[in-house]
């Protein structure tokens, strides 16, 4: 067997989103999601794909390059604890209608590292004594959550919020 067998690589999906990161730069391009996860069906979110334990992910970042503009692509390989937040455009976080008629929604203003606040809305299931953004944000270890903005869904990682205030 050769060190570059394709064969035994899984099936992924680019997905095009706007890296954020520590630094303040930010640049369009894909990530990649695998087709199929062990553990439900369908494929692997962006969310799944952030939140795995490898410390670093690839990333085709696409530049404009020359006065014609012609775009480039390059594959970085990303270091999951310098970035501040993926963002797409919004998807439905939770795709069953019975599931998303038992969530709850929370609004809150998440401050960042880099200065810039966010601000939107968490859907997520929790009993009602548990449904403040405290119990969102402490819900889970994982290092990303998930926070809708009008029609940008943000990936944002939980070492780059200074301190989140709670909406309205």
């Amino acid at each position: 067997m050769t060190t570059g067998d394709a064969s035994l690589s899984l099936p992924r999906t680019a997905v095009s989103v706007q890296l954020h990161l520590a630094d303040g730069e930010s640049f369009p391009g894909d990530v990649f999601v695998m087709d199929r996860v062990p553990y439900r069906d369908g494929p692997e979110t962006v969310l799944e794909m952030l939140n795995r334990a490898e410390d670093f992910f690839p990333f085709r970042v696409r530049r404009k390059k020359g006065k014609k503009g012609a775009t480039t692509e390059e594959v970085l390989l990303v270091a999951r604890s310098h970035t501040v937040a993926v963002t797409l455009k919004a998807a439905d976080l939770l795709g069953d209608p019975e599931r998303r008629a038992a969530a709850h929604a929370v609004t809150f203003h998440a401050h960042l590292t880099t200065g810039n606040p966010i601000t939107g809305e968490a859907r997520f299931e929790a009993p009602v004594m548990r449904q403040r953004p405290l119990d969102y944000l402490n819900a889970s270890r994982d290092p990303f959550f998930g926070l809708v903005q009008g029609d940008t869904m943000w990936y944002i990682n939980r070492t780059h919020v200074r301190f989140v205030r709670p909406g309205d």
